[in-house]
């Protein structure tokens, strides 16, 4: 099989790799998350105006570049790279791909929006009870008239206090935990009787919890498929993750690598000692391998569900094991310094460590892929 990259995808890639070097070095990034607004709105700007990158995996009709899931993945390890808080992940992969699967008149008014950077997308899905069950839904959105009326909590919703809309899953009808009754939205984030609360978070994004109190939205916020379409777009995006991860590790790696040679003791580099030219190829190792698993589970997105959901579990349970160990080794490595604020290695680390858990643990994707591949 031909693994080799299109002439566009090899662009897209160096393309984004450019500009993310001259824009979102590691200095730059700290101003920018110290900043009151967590981001600098130009960047994202840019990635829709000047490099036309947001329209990457969107069809031409729309003004995108007609790509998919892979060039996702291109832009997300370049992403993990520097580390970057652009809600790419929200927008464009997860609601992006919600609208894209759905199509219509909905995905026709928002897509060009996403493309052109106006629109940002907070993806509301997780709830304090819920860990990694997308059934396991308290937020209610009751029929009224021809629309509904959205009532409840969810927690840490990535790039919300940027957003112009809001992706949530909510229950329309059916017990907690069924999947029958779970649907998702697509709705105006400044809606009355939404309520906000920011925060920062660990690896230098912006979230929020959000409160809806009789919130009033339109028959036309619901995108069709329910459980079935939630699954698939949380699958395309761990995938997406699991291509950021790979980014991060490499760099984790090539910090490590770069720290052990000018690190001495006992009169010379760290580096030459034997067990850490171990440490540095088995973190190598685990870098390549991510990124294969990556390729693999990118390639069986568009498979029927079962086999989807067992390539993706394969993936990321390897894959938060990694960076587990990349992450760990890197510290290691190090020492005290490594989790400073002022090395950007602690930085990456921290990311990682968050990446381990996105949208399912290695323990959960693992048993996940048991059940699935038991079943067959």
């Amino acid at each position: 099989m031909d693994f080799t990259y299109t002439e566009t995808q090899d662009m897209i890639r160096d393309t984004l790799a450019r500009f993310l070097a001259d824009t979102y070095d590691f200095e730059k990034r700290k101003v920018m998350i110290a900043s009151s607004a967590g981001r600098d709105a130009g960047i994202w700007s840019a990635l829709a105006t000047e490099l036309g990158m947001l329209g990457a995996p969107f069809a031409e009709e729309h003004g995108g570049l007609g790509g998919g899931a892979l060039e996702n993945a291109l832009i997300m390890e370049e992403m993990g790279k520097v580390i970057a808080i652009e809600p790419y992940l929200q927008t464009v992969v997860i609601g992006g791909g919600a609208l894209k699967a759905v199509g219509g008149a909905v995905a026709d008014a928002v897509i060009p929006g996403i493309i052109g950077g106006e629109v940002v997308i907070g993806f509301a899905y997780a709830e304090p009870q819920g860990r990694y069950d997308l059934a396991n839904i308290r937020t209610s959105a009751k029929a009224d008239g021809a629309g509904y009326v959205l009532n409840g909590h969810k927690g840490v919703v990535y790039a919300a206090p940027w957003a112009t809309h809001l992706l949530v899953t909510a229950r329309t009808g059916g017990g907690n935990r069924e999947r029958a009754g779970v649907e998702l939205f697509l709705i105006d984030a400044n809606a009355k009787g939404i309520t906000r609360r920011d925060y920062p978070t660990v690896d230098g994004s912006q979230a929020s919890e959000i409160y809806f109190e009789n919130v009033a939205i339109p028959g036309e916020a619901l995108l069709p498929g329910g459980i079935d379409l939630i699954e698939k777009i949380v699958d395309e995006a761990t995938v997406a993750v699991c291509a950021e991860a790979t980014g991060v590790m490499e760099k984790l790696h090539q910090g490590t690598l770069d720290y052990s040679k000018q690190r001495t003791q006992f009169g010379q580099p760290i580096g030459r000692f034997q067990v850490l030219q171990h440490r540095m190829v088995d973190m190598f190792m685990e870098v390549e391998q991510a990124r294969s698993m990556v390729l693999m589970a990118t390639l069986k997105l568009d498979l029927p569900s079962a086999q989807r959901k067992a390539a993706v579990s394969a993936c990321k349970s390897k894959v938060s094991k990694g960076a587990n160990f990349v992450g760990q080794n890197a510290i290691q490595t190090h020492g005290g310094i490594g989790i400073t604020q002022e090395l950007a290695i602690g930085h990456y680390f921290k990311r990682a460590t968050i990446i381990e858990g996105h949208f399912g643990s290695a323990d959960y994707h693992l048993d996940r892929y048991e059940q699935l591949t038991l079943a067959e």
